[in-house]
């Protein structure tokens, strides 16, 4: 059966007028951001290393005989001039015994063959004696001699062995445990490495710097010698977290680069009066090498990383996102140094990036402050570039 047309149309407008509306559009996605900030940044020198005693000294038996005592307390401080080892002098003493007799002998030889060349000579002019005879009592005299200096050669080396037997500290400074115990044979082919002694005070740290951070070492070194400041103060944190009480000061940078590693070994030097460091011991120096002014700061969750670039997604006047390239200082506690690439007018995203892209429009709601912890510079190395 056919429905009229009339009627058809009918029935389509009746279906028509009973459809839903359209849903509203979503709003747009809200993203917390924060205001660049702007202030002086210390930009510090931030370096692992080593101390190590400003002397260190190796004790070693010089000559060969049975080692008769230790005389230190392992681990103190001994001063310059202190017994610490003596070799049994016996065997030393009977060879200077030796050679001083033989000495002895051949300065008696000496005189008796000066006698005979003084004796034979107005006899060799006056023909009494041949020729031979002066010649054979003057060549006797000259061996003599010769003998004479050897042997006080020998005794003078004797004596100066029989002085190794005892052995004294050559330096103020913190003795190690021994390697040698009382009873064993030392000096036997070699000398033997007894122990070491450290002085302390000061105390050095050496630590490996890159070529880039040595750039700006040298730069601000040079421009404090033309400005006649003193030395940058530089404090050692120790591996407990705790810091020297005493500052210290950049001693020596290494002649050249080491191939293998690319960097430079740098010095410091660091009084240490109560004897607290030890060599060996592992720490971080850091020191402030300069104070940038008006530097640019934002927190640094708002910066991303891919590939060596970095990115900082704005938020323009109009609300509309927008992505832009910046080049990155060092860290400064939550913060991060934008050397480049921002204004300081710009609203940066630090949370809410994950649900929009460049050309949309947010609805920008501040990000809640945020601590800068201790405010101290991250060395130069991990941010810098």
């Amino acid at each position: 059966m056919r429905i009229p047309t009339l009627a058809l149309v009918a029935t389509l407008a009746s279906a028509a007028c009973g459809e839903k509306p359209a849903p509203p559009a979503a709003p747009p996605p809200e993203v917390l951001v924060a205001t660049v900030v702007q202030r002086d940044v210390p930009i510090t020198l931030e370096l692992v290393g080593q101390t190590r005693g400003s002397e260190d000294v190796e004790i070693r038996a010089r000559v060969e005989g049975f080692l008769e005592e230790v005389a230190f307390a392992e681990g103190s401080l001994v001063r310059k001039g202190q017994l610490l080892y003596r070799i049994d002098p016996r065997q030393l003493q009977a060879t200077l015994a030796t050679a001083e007799a033989d000495l002895e002998t051949w300065k008696s030889r000496l005189v008796k063959t000066e006698n005979d060349t003084k004796r034979l000579t107005p006899l060799a002019k006056q023909q009494a004696v041949s020729q031979q005879e002066l010649d054979n009592a003057v060549a006797a005299e000259n061996a003599a001699r010769a003998q004479v200096q050897a042997s006080k050669s020998v005794a003078e080396r004797t004596r100066i062995d029989l002085g190794y037997a005892t052995i004294s500290s050559p330096i103020d400074g913190l003795i190690g445990t021994t390697l040698v115990k009382a009873g064993n044979l030392v000096g036997r082919g070699e000398s033997t490495l007894l122990t070491t002694v450290s002085r302390v005070d000061p105390i050095l740290f050496r630590a490996g710097i890159s070529e880039t951070e040595y750039l700006r070492l040298a730069r601000r070194a040079e421009e404090a010698k033309k400005s006649n400041d003193k030395k940058v103060p530089i404090e050692l944190v120790l591996a407990d977290g705790s810091t020297h009480p005493q500052r210290g000061t950049l001693d020596v940078i290494e002649r050249a680069v080491d191939a293998t590693t690319g960097t430079l070994t740098i010095q410091f030097t660091f009084p240490n009066p109560d004897g607290i460091l030890r060599p060996g011991q592992y720490g971080r120096v850091r020191g402030v090498m300069e104070t940038r002014p008006n530097a640019m700061l934002v927190p640094q969750r708002a910066v991303q990383e891919l590939q060596n670039l970095y990115n900082v997604a704005v938020v323009g006047s109009d609300n509309k996102l927008a992505m832009k390239t910046v080049t990155v200082g060092p860290r400064m506690g939550s913060l991060w140094v934008i050397e480049s690439g921002l204004s300081p007018s710009d609203r940066v995203v630090v949370e809410g990036l994950q649900r929009v892209r460049p050309g949309m429009t947010v609805s920008a709601k501040p990000a809640p402050p945020v601590s800068e912890g201790s405010g101290t510079p991250e060395p130069m190395a991990g941010g810098s570039k």
